[in-house]
């Protein structure tokens, strides 16, 4: 969710924090929910606070020579080019959603997480899980209609 490594593990120190902070009063039967909220709740509030890049950097030293190999499609700029402006509007349809369709969507196609999990996770019913992530796709296809037709490795 925050595509970044050291800014979830600082955002895990939270949880953890947290769930120490309130050992005494912490329902360990209701835990993974809790935990699965807590750690959602904190990222949001993360990435609206940093407004956090979301490109990847790549730093070399100045003393060495790097040669990368790209794969052949990475290698015509022309591919390169519509590759990246594919994503970025991607990207850009993604954060257009309204906040709740936009939070399922990520927890499901690109977290991995189970519509129960979600349904626990934001406290809202299984069927509303599955009608908002619908919708998040409809908006999506709608967005994204004039694309329908690329064809664009992505690795």
């Amino acid at each position: 969710m925050l595509k970044n490594r050291l800014d979830a593990d600082d955002v895990t120190q939270e949880v953890l924090i947290r769930i120490w902070n309130n050992l005494d009063n912490f329902d360990y039967g209701s835990a993974k929910s809790w935990i699965m909220k807590t750690t959602h709740n904190l990222c949001l509030d993360y990435l609206r606070r940093r407004k956090v890049n979301l490109q990847r950097e790549f730093i070399v030293d100045d003393g060495e020579e790097v040669q990368l190999k790209a794969p052949y499609y990475l290698s015509d700029p022309e591919v390169s080019i519509r590759r990246e402006m594919l994503k970025e509007r991607i990207d850009a349809a993604i954060e257009k959603l309204p906040e709740l369709l936009r939070d399922i969507f990520i927890m499901y196609e690109i977290q991995g997480f189970k519509y129960k999990e979600i349904s626990e996770t934001i406290n809202i019913p299984l069927n509303s899980v599955k009608v908002y992530l619908l919708r998040a796709r409809r908006k999506l296809q709608e967005e994204l209609k004039e694309f329908k037709n690329e064809t664009i490795e992505f690795n």
